[in-house]
């Protein structure tokens, strides 16, 4: 006990002595403290770095973000339903070098999209934009998105316009000026039309609605196609000359429509991910001024936009069946795929403003469009379209954008003559820009291989590997 009241005894001194050392200085201590204060509330006022960080991650919504992306995975899983179409409705000798050119479209078109082509499309400016290499100076275009699963979206909507390009000019052109031309629609032609609708720049200014693509990305490529069929030329044997001078048109059969139709399938399915996917947000409330028809929700708007997208799929399938078993006396199935896909491409622009018997009507005209191209490119025009991309996603696409125009949502306020201003342009710009492009591949490098290598097949001669052995 003596021993505890000493070391209490030597803890109060202590303590004492401290108390008498602080209050001699702290006369001295004032001044400093004072003039530190100012400077100490200043600073506290400046957000740190990881509060920048926490504030900005703040506005990320979780359920947005893997909805989003699921979307996105969805739409990359189209990329292996057009290389199946593409090669289903073309011959065996060429499959190799198709499901080649879908790699490449794909795997170029990420690598320059995240390059340039994304700041082109978003960064600031009304005709293209620009905030420098990468997406690194570009600001978010969706603060409940991470800037990242914002742009892998975006990018998997860039490889299907390039992708497009492929079928019309199938079976006949060089892999090394395909792959030319692929880095070239990924680097500028998409992402500048791109910019004008999407990333702020004049035609959304305009008011032009294009909500999954009609123009932005299916008459881009498909107008990009034409240009391409035309420069490229007809496929050895698909036109030949009657007795009395006619051209005739020869049937030149793809392989399998087995695979066609499989790849239909997928793409049907890709599509909701497409066109629902396009809301970039599963929760919160919508602008009314934008969807219309009482759609007050995200989540409302994602169910509303399933059901369009189907049932325009569905109602193309029915008229191309319709249309093919009065024309051609047979139900073509090569025709309906087309017509699901027509049904698909049409709907895209105005599948959240519409309201479903709109879906019904818009998918019904964009399949009659498609099937009366089809007829006119190749008996008419004479222009070689192995999959009939051009009247697909160019002519499908062009209906959908005006139609948006007519029948959307009273309260949205889009007026055709906006949206037939828009489409032109858009067609405008990638016919024109395909056409520059491949007039000088064509004449500096080349652009078609050799009779003989068309006539053997391009598996062999352009990759030394044949798909079916």
């Amino acid at each position: 006990m003596k021993r505890f009241f000493t070391y209490l005894t030597k803890a109060t001194a202590a303590i004492a002595f401290s108390v008498c050392t602080l209050s001699a200085g702290s006369a001295f201590a004032q001044d400093s403290v004072v003039a530190e204060s100012a400077a100490v509330v200043e600073a506290a006022t400046e957000p740190t770095v990881a509060e920048t960080i926490i504030e900005a991650a703040s506005d990320i919504n979780p359920v947005d973000t893997i909805w989003v992306i699921l979307a996105a995975m969805l739409v990359f899983f189209m990329q292996p339903g057009f290389a199946l179409v593409e090669a289903g409705m073309t011959r065996t000798k060429n499959t190799a070098n198709i499901l080649m050119k879908n790699f490449m479209d794909f795997s170029v078109g990420s690598v320059l999209y995240w390059f340039l082509g994304f700041s082109i499309m978003f960064g600031a400016g009304s005709f293209l934009g620009w905030d420098g290499f990468g997406i690194i100076g570009v600001e978010n275009p969706c603060p409940n998105l991470p800037k990242e699963c914002y742009f892998i979206f975006q990018t998997v909507f860039c490889a299907t316009a390039a992708t497009i390009v492929s079928g019309a000019m199938a079976e006949r052109t060089k892999f090394s000026m395909y792959l030319l031309y692929s880095i070239i629609i990924s680097a500028f032609i998409y992402p500048i039309q791109g910019h004008w609708s999407w990333g702020g720049g004049w035609l959304s200014e305009m008011g032009f609605h294009d909500f999954a693509g009609s123009a932005v990305v299916h008459s881009c490529g498909g107008f990009i196609a034409l240009a391409g069929a035309i420069v490229l030329g007809p496929r050895l044997g698909k036109y030949s000359k009657t007795a009395d001078g006619k051209i005739r048109s020869n049937a030149i059969p793809g392989h399998s429509l087995t695979l066609a139709a499989l790849g239909v399938w997928i793409l049907w399915m890709g599509w909701f991910g497409f066109n629902p996917g396009s809301t970039v947000a599963a929760t919160g409330t919508v602008d009314p001024d934008c969807y219309g028809g009482g759609i007050l929700d995200n989540m409302t708007a994602m169910s509303h936009i399933f059901v369009t997208t189907n049932i325009a799929a569905a109602v193309g399938a029915l008229v191309a069946l319709i249309y093919t078993w009065i024309v051609y006396g047979k139900p073509s199935l090569s025709m309906v795929c087309n017509g699901i896909l027509a049904g698909l491409v049409g709907i895209t622009a105005g599948c959240d403003c519409v309201p479903i018997w709109a879906a019904a009507v818009i998918g019904a005209i964009a399949s009659v469009v498609m099937c009366f191209c089809v007829n006119f490119f190749d008996t008419k025009l004479h222009i070689d379209d192995p999959v009939g991309a051009v009247s697909v996603h160019g002519m499908a696409g062009f209906t959908g954008t005006l139609l948006t125009g007519v029948f959307a949502f009273s309260e949205c306020g889009y007026s055709f003559t906006t949206q037939l201003i828009g489409e032109l342009a858009i067609a405008g710009w990638s016919f024109g820009c395909g056409l520059i492009v491949f007039l000088a591949i064509k004449y500096i490098f080349g652009l078609r291989v050799d009779s003989r290598i068309e006539e053997e097949g391009l598996d062999i001669y352009e990759h030394g590997e044949s798909a079916y052995n």
